[in-house]
């Protein structure tokens, strides 16, 4: 085992360069797309093309993981998103690159990615002994944060030296890296998959569905995840630009330092979990992180009225993140029988980022026709509030902070006096 995990870490950096590459060409497209019509609509379907066959498609794909190769789903998953990446390459160098080729190509990058999502879960479960599942959350968590910093600087940078050219063969280069990797180094154990009866992909739903609803504490764990992702995409996805922007004088720089000290905060935290040193009950982990997340960095970031406030409170929001997903992984990988995580894993992000798209939606709704204008009104409530977070433009987003942070802390501290939830701190589950 002690081999195998070697080799995960072999892995783990050469898809954390893909996932470098990827994040730049994501990026990249962006750039591309606004310069082409300035609109910021556009720029949210692309988005929306990724997330939604991701969660549609999730929750058939299970039983496809659970019934063949693992190692197979990621390579050919990882191969098509290279190809739709050679031909979105090949577009641009005959000036032929259309902004409904990037929606298709997205549109085909989501698909696949519920495949290989819980295909490179499960196999991690398969190559990592138990007792370093906290520690590759930890990493996981570090690369991930940290391609989150580094990828829009790098993207920016060579966008400008190279245009969309020179991104495009970098992510092309890593890719390669990644796939040799996965082909050779990487030995994912398919003993499994060959013994289980290979069933229809809605029957395989079906029996998701009646493993959570056997399975209470795993189901209202991944409900109570996708309602606390809804909170924080209220806000976080589309708000907090532009209420640094508005109230820091449209000042680029306030809102680059914010979203990099973000990105530090989680690294930081990434780092202390992949130590293994992080002891103690899942559960409590999860929904206490969570509330600390809501409580410090969302209502910190509505009251805030300036750029130290807000580093703070975007360093606090983001650092107990990677403590909420290890103890979401330990528990998955303790309490779920490895024949049937692929069906598990795959409805788990069907639900989990189910409201995500509602959240991004919703949020920028209640930002331009609620808070924004009741904010502006001679209402009573709206001048108590305004000796919390201020006046002008950009007032009622930072309600908007104050309201997820206090619903999000609250939410976060019911879920865990749930009796099945705390039962699965208990000894005895690591037993099974």
């Amino acid at each position: 085992m002690k081999n195998s995990f070697k080799r995960y870490i072999i892995f783990w950096i050469s898809q954390a360069c893909s996932q470098l590459g990827s994040s730049m060409t994501a990026f990249a497209l962006i750039l591309w797309v606004y310069t082409k019509n300035g609109s910021a609509m556009t720029v949210s379907l692309m988005s929306f093309f990724n997330y939604v066959p991701y969660i549609i498609v999730s929750l058939f794909a299970g039983t496809f993981v659970d019934t063949h190769s693992k190692k197979k789903i990621m390579l050919i998953s990882d191969s098509i998103a290279a190809i739709c990446s050679v031909v979105i390459f090949t577009l641009n160098q005959v000036d032929g690159l259309q902004i409904w080729n990037i929606y298709l190509v997205n549109f085909i990058i989501g698909f696949m990615n519920a495949f290989q999502g819980p295909a490179s879960s499960v196999a991690m479960g398969k190559v990592v002994p138990k007792d370093k599942l906290t520690q590759v959350s930890g990493m996981n968590s570090f690369s991930s944060n940290l391609v989150a910093v580094m990828s829009p600087v790098l993207a920016a940078s060579l966008f400008a030296l190279g245009g969309l050219k020179l991104i495009l063969i970098i992510d092309l280069c890593s890719f390669i890296v990644a796939f040799m990797v996965l082909l050779v180094v990487l030995k994912i154990p398919e003993d499994t998959f060959v013994k289980v009866k290979k069933k229809s992909m809605f029957a395989g739903c079906a029996e998701g569905f009646s493993y959570l609803k056997n399975n209470k504490a795993i189901f209202t764990i991944i409900i109570t995840m996708a309602l606390l992702n809804f909170f924080s995409r209220l806000t976080y996805e589309n708000i907090l630009s532009p209420m640094i922007l508005s109230r820091s004088g449209n000042n680029s720089v306030v809102l680059g330092i914010v979203n990099a000290v973000m990105g530090i905060g989680g690294i930081v935290g990434g780092i202390i979990v992949s130590t293994g040193k992080v002891k103690g009950n899942s559960a409590k982990m999860i929904y206490i992180s969570a509330m600390l997340s809501f409580l410090l960095g969302d209502v910190m970031m509505g009251a805030g009225r300036n750029i130290i406030f807000w580093a703070f409170a975007s360093f606090a929001a983001s650092f107990p993140i990677p403590f909420i997903n290890a103890g979401q992984m330990v528990i998955l990988y303790k309490c779920v029988p490895q024949e049937i995580q692929g069906r598990v894993f795959a409805l788990r992000n069907a639900l989990q980022f189910s409201t995500i798209p509602l959240g991004i939606l919703l949020g920028g709704f209640l930002a331009d026709y609620v808070f924004e204008p009741f904010m502006m009104t001679e209402n009573a409530v709206a001048k108590i509030l305004q000796t919390i977070v201020g006046e002008g433009v950009g007032s009622g987003m930072a309600v908007m902070f104050l309201c997820t942070g206090i619903l999000g802390a609250l939410f976060s501290l019911i879920s865990y006096q749930q009796k099945d939830i705390r039962r699965l701190d208990k000894p005895e589950l690591d037993k099974q």
